[in-house]
């Protein structure tokens, strides 16, 4: 689903995450997909907060750039909203209405499910199929954000050159990017791909985020705010280094012989409680009390040895998310920037995706 209308085809993926963007071209190759192209660009610091544009020339700066290293040629992009800036609701409305009757409808009802005014807000729709209990009524899935941040972000594309296409929301894209994921699960050969509970863990660098897909169908979300930058501050407090440089060692090593054992591993103990108890919400929601997969995305989830840690003590099939790992790759993506990249591109991937629906 998008909270803007749109066109086909072929759409970029473009994730606006704290501390980069991120674009991903996807084509079709046969029945799989073709890594087009990709690029990771840096954002300076505070342009994003939590999510949130709050430098809308550095941004557009820094999608400019990401277009321009990539070389695609595509203008149209898709990019999502945190879950934290929508509101979605499951409503019931009659079988049997059009597209223009329902969009009538629902904005006519809208002031009952949304506490904005409607003027103040985009407001998008889809029909998931028929309610279970009444065959005259089909279940249709509400979606409402403040208009205020879809026109920021549609203000930075502008000024990268790219036109928004679909605004989409984040869990939706972790959805979508998720039937990519279930080939990693080491799993019972007679069971179905889509017949398993995936539990997506994005740990970005100051929020994470949980969401459960069954059946390749979006159940439960959450999000709270922790991430790597919990890291990155450790590393200055323990060394006395700057921010930027804290980063950098953090990235690319070159940090004091104790780092690992008395700075990585407590905190490569912490995702792990964090993600026990992200799934302790979960099962207390609602009829599950287990997952068959734990994937770990974002940019913590490339840790070295962070998988296993979160296996062993949750005692749960744990990996880290590779939605590439079937596909090909065009001439001028590099192999080694995509497989380091990865984890952190679930986002985009799904956005990416979009140009296929």
């Amino acid at each position: 689903m998008g909270l803007l209308k749109r066109n086909k085809p072929n759409i970029l993926g473009l994730d606006i995450s704290s501390t980069s963007v991120k674009l991903l071209e996807l084509a079709q190759d046969g029945d799989k997909y073709r890594v087009q192209s990709l690029a990771v660009e840096p954002l300076p610091d505070n342009a994003v907060v939590e999510k949130n544009i709050q430098d809308v020339e550095a941004v557009g700066e820094t999608i400019l750039k990401a277009v321009k290293r990539s070389g695609t040629k595509v203008k149209d992009a898709a990019v999502a909203v945190a879950g934290s800036a929508v509101i979605t609701k499951i409503i019931n409305m009659p079988a049997g209405l059009s597209d223009s009757e329902l969009e009538a409808q629902i904005e006519m009802e809208a002031d009952q499910y949304i506490p904005y005014p409607l003027e103040e807000i985009n407001l998008d729709f889809e029909v998931i199929g028929p309610s279970a209990n009444n065959p005259d009524t089909v279940d249709v899935l509400l979606a409402a954000s403040r208009s205020e941040n879809i026109e920021l972000r549609s203000a930075a594309l502008a000024l990268g050159g790219l036109t928004p296409k679909i605004v989409d929301v984040e869990a939706y894209t972790i959805e979508n990017s998720s039937k990519l994921i279930a080939h990693q699960m080491k799993h019972d050969e007679e069971r179905e791909h889509d017949d398993i509970i995936i539990a997506v863990v994005d740990i970005g660098a100051t929020m994470t985020s949980l969401n459960v897909v069954e059946n390749n169908q979006l159940i439960y979300t959450r999000e709270q705010s922790f991430g790597g930058k919990q890291l990155t501050e450790e590393i200055m407090r323990r060394y006395g280094l700057a921010y930027d440089e804290a980063g950098r060692l953090k990235k690319e090593g070159g940090l004091p012989d104790n780092y690992i054992p008395e700075v990585l591993e407590p905190f490569k103990e912490t995702i792990a409680q964090q993600v026990s108890r992200f799934l302790q919400f979960f099962y207390t929601s609602g009829q599950h009390n287990a997952v068959d997969l734990i994937v770990l995305a974002g940019g913590c989830a490339s840790i070295p040895g962070i998988d296993e840690l979160v296996e062993s003590q949750l005692d749960t099939s744990t990996v880290i998310a590779n939605p590439f790992a079937e596909m090909s790759l065009a001439s001028k993506v590099n192999p080694q920037s995509l497989s380091n990249d990865a984890p952190s591109l679930m986002i985009a991937c799904g956005l990416a995706m979009r140009s296929f629906d």
